[in-house]
């Protein structure tokens, strides 16, 4: 774990390296990715029945290519009650924030008597990613499938390996409640790319959603333009602004909610109290040996976390901003909590005070949890209902508004040397 002090000789050049870290796989799995959409291109099915038989080790000639409606549903009635109650609540909540972001058309007429407008309308079909290797997260299911629902997806299609064979249960009752109407047993980049072309027995879809490995965001990236993605997602991150007044154990939990994603997360903590920072830093430890995921919290803890020491938090602010991670949180009063926020430029999420840990956000609270990673809130967003649709402009005139508008398009024609152009309005004139 890096210890860094703002006041240090050092700090900027120790800084630039943090934020130039990159903890995607040093892998160079592109030509590999490239290799396999090939293969389903040209083999389909039977790419993905070797594959299939090759990393997840069962036949799905035998043991069936799909998990049906059925099965799901049963999942569903089948789960502890206490966990039922608690998907049924996120996904009442997930549904309702994101019904929240529908769009609205536009109609009008203009000054010059042009109407325009734009409508908006769902993509046809839909295809989300679920992970099944390391862990699976039933929480994905409702987070991808929800806002495709409530955009109006007709068709949503799920990909999913199931290693052995074997299927999560909590993860097909997710998909029952989240209305997925196909679910297919396959992984992996040659997933997606079944997806995006379509095989013998799997339809193509216009967008892809969901995280997965290295190979499957590399699939994403290659195949944009064929189908959209929401984004090339990486490793999870968390950063902390906390003052004093927390509880070192509180702010440790935090750090670690993203630590045990995986070897590659990142936790960082802003404080302006070193000694804060040592109780914190000393609470990680503690907690890390009990946890059940301690081996891959401490991995990533000790190669890519860090603490940063500033004179003032909103000192810290500037960094905050340059790193531009997934996760925020702002522990401090709510009062400078908003104060804080008001500085803040680039995020995923933002979480708001004491008693808003960045795991709420995962599950229950409504807004999406797939949020852009390694400093891509810059430029982008986390998933959300447009995701799945998409706007058609239009545009209506009579012989009165052509007048008035038309011979400045003509003009414009001519001065880009492209005669048709002109004469397609110069006629109507």
């Amino acid at each position: 774990m890096r210890r860094l002090d703002s006041s240090t000789k050092g700090f900027a050049e120790a800084f630039d390296v943090l934020v130039n870290d990159r903890r995607e796989t040093d892998s160079d799995v592109s030509s590999i990715v490239e290799q396999t959409i090939r293969n389903v291109r040209a083999r389909g099915d039977v790419t993905l029945l070797e594959m299939t038989r090759r990393f997840d080790g069962f036949d799905l000639n035998k043991e069936g290519w799909q998990v049906d409606a059925s099965t799901c549903r049963a999942a569903f009635d089948g789960l502890a009650p206490d966990l039922r109650d608690a998907l049924n609540l996120a996904a009442k909540r997930i549904e309702a924030y994101h019904k929240a972001q529908l769009p609205k058309d536009r109609d009008y007429t203009d000054k010059a008597g042009v109407r325009l407008g734009a409508r908006w309308s769902a993509v046809d079909a839909a295809g989300v990613y679920v992970p099944g290797g390391r862990a699976a997260y039933p929480s994905s299911v409702l987070m991808n499938a929800i806002p495709a629902k409530v955009a109006g997806v007709e068709r949503l299609v799920m990909v999913t390996p199931t290693p052995g064979g074997e299927v999560n249960p909590t993860v097909m009752a997710a998909a029952h409640l989240a209305g997925v109407d196909e679910i297919w047993r396959v992984g992996g980049a040659q997933a997606i790319a079944a997806l995006a072309y379509g095989t013998d027995r799997i339809r193509p879809v216009d967008v892809i959603t969901g995280p997965g490995n290295a190979w499957v965001a590399e699939a994403k990236r290659q195949l944009y333009g064929v189908v959209g993605i929401d984004m090339v997602a990486g490793p999870s991150e968390i950063v902390v602004v906390a003052d004093a007044k927390n509880k070192a154990e509180w702010i440790a939990a935090d750090l670690l909610s993203q630590a045990e994603h995986d070897p590659t997360s990142q936790s960082i903590l802003f404080t302006d109290n070193a000694a804060f920072a040592d109780k914190v830093a000393l609470a990680v430890d503690a907690q890390i040996a009990g946890l059940a995921t301690g081996a891959v919290a401490k991995q990533s803890w000790s190669a890519n976390g860090a603490i940063i020491v500033v004179k003032n938090l909103e000192d810290a602010m500037p960094l905050v901003n340059r790193l531009a991670a997934e996760h925020l949180e702002l522990a401090v009063d709510d009062d400078r909590a908003e104060a804080l926020f008001d500085l803040v430029r680039h995020a995923g999420s933002v979480f708001l005070g004491r008693m808003t840990p960045e795991a709420i956000g995962d599950y229950i609270a409504g807004p999406n949890h797939v949020l852009p990673t390694g400093r891509r809130a810059r430029f982008s967003s986390g998933l959300s209902v447009l995701d799945f649709m998409k706007r058609t402009s239009f545009i209506a005139l009579d012989a009165q508004s052509i007048k008035a508008i038309g011979p400045a398009a003509a003009t414009l024609a001519d001065a880009e040397g492209l005669p048709a152009h002109a004469a397609s309005v110069r006629k109507r004139l």
